[in-house]
């Protein structure tokens, strides 16, 4: 009988030490206040999760930059204005052994209307035809404006060890600025920031020199990366691997491979087959990749996206593969299912699409964030999750919550 690996620790390059390799992915909570500071509903909902006995926890996007928001609600770290509280969101997890990162993130043109003042992509291109009454074209970054955001990723990373997170996480995945500027889609530059794959990596690469600079090699600074973007003239799984080898010279802890984008949901299973056998046996969505980044890297990778049983994380785990397996929806629905598996049992719970029955709303996989945030803010607030709430009522809750959350975000940037 095969050991049970997930209860084993995992030794990180720069030496720091997961207490086990289950790991709670990013979320979208929209927990923070409207004024973009974190709230004791974040105190509390990572209390509850720490205390199931999770190895790692990694937060929800944290932006760096007040004017670039992704969501209402968004918490960002650009001053120790809220370092108090910061330090408490910290110890909710460190006091009860699990690590906590911090995920740095920066939405560029994903981004919802009406929310930012304009927003700044490494190119001007539009959304699809389907999603440009959700989303502006976003302006083109200017050289002075993208070194701004480099530093600003630095400076954020930094009050987070300050905080006394455990470390970070630069998200450069699902279609945010990062992922932006490493598409060929979304990056149509001939300047030093694309015109070819190399030049395309030289954001990413500079956003984690400076960070690496300002926290120094004993905290943990880890990626989020998407494995291919899945969309016409994106993001490859080939320019991914050299991506990836160009992290792991460069002194990177640990690669959470990912994939999709809002235009193209993978993440989310959307543009999985659930018939295909395969995919059932395996449950992880980028467990092949995987296998091809392992042979390429001997990095710590987490993969996120399908995990259901315990069997299921063993046997990615024994394959090699992979060193840590990422859970998230099913944390939103079962806040304690890691304590089930860590002890070889299975959460009673089980991730489902989440539809409306609107083709615009659906094709987006937008519920795969609104449905399950609804849960997180249960949770912070003391109360259980709804498994079975239905996606229409949700969705509509979520649009009247969001747009008064766009209006208060405004206001309040107006009087600064």
């Amino acid at each position: 009988m095969k050991p049970d690996l997930l209860n084993q620790p995992l030794r990180l390059p720069n030496g720091a030490v997961l207490r086990n390799r289950l790991a709670k992915a990013a979320m979208s909570e929209t927990l923070g206040s409207y004024d973009n500071h974190p709230t004791m509903d974040l105190v509390r909902l990572y209390q509850r999760w720490a205390a199931s006995g999770l190895g790692l926890i990694i937060t929800g996007n944290v932006m760096v930059d007040r004017r670039a928001l992704g969501e209402p609600g968004n918490v960002v770290i650009e001053d120790e204005s809220s370092l108090p509280i910061l330090r408490q969101w910290a110890q909710a997890a460190t006091e009860r052994g699990a690590a906590i990162w911090v995920q740095l993130n920066h939405p560029g043109k994903q981004s919802t209307k009406g929310l930012n003042a304009f927003n700044l992509a490494p190119s001007a291109v539009p959304f699809r035809e389907d999603m440009a009454a959700f989303f502006e074209t976003p302006r083109e970054a200017t050289t002075s404006e993208i070194q701004d955001i480099i530093e600003r990723f630095g400076r954020s990373a930094a009050i987070c060890k300050k905080a006394g997170f455990s470390g970070v996480e630069i998200h450069g995945a699902h279609g945010y600025l990062i992922n932006q500027f490493l598409s060929p889609h979304h990056n149509r530059r001939t300047d030093e920031w694309g015109g070819s794959s190399e030049k395309r990596r030289h954001f990413l690469l500079a956003v984690y020199g400076e960070i690496r600079r300002q926290v120094g090699s004993d905290f943990p600074v880890g990626i989020k990366l998407n494995s291919a973007d899945f969309q016409r003239g994106g993001f490859s799984e080939e320019e991914s691997i050299e991506t990836i080898r160009a992290l792991a010279d460069a002194g990177i802890d640990m690669i959470e491979i990912s994939g999709g984008t809002y235009e193209a949901p993978a993440m989310s299973g959307a543009m999985q087959d659930p018939k295909k056998a395969s995919t059932v046996a395996r449950e992880a969505y980028f467990l092949d990749f995987a296998a091809k980044v392992r042979a390429a890297v001997k990095v710590p990778l987490m993969v996120t996206g399908g995990f259901r049983t315990s069997a299921g994380m063993n046997t990615a785990l024994h394959s090699g593969a992979l060193d840590v397996v990422g859970l998230a929806r099913l944390l939103a629905i079962d806040p304690d299912a890691p304590a089930a598996l860590l002890q070889g049992r299975d959460s009673p719970q089980q991730v489902h699409p989440i539809s409306t029955g609107l083709k615009a709303v659906d094709r987006m996989g937008i519920m795969e964030v609104l449905w399950y945030t609804r849960q997180l803010k249960r949770i912070a607030r003391g109360r259980a999750p709804r498994p079975h709430e239905g996606g229409l009522s949700a969705f509509l809750k979520s649009a009247v919550i969001s747009g008064w959350g766009t209006f208060r975000t405004r206001r309040l940037r107006a009087r600064d």
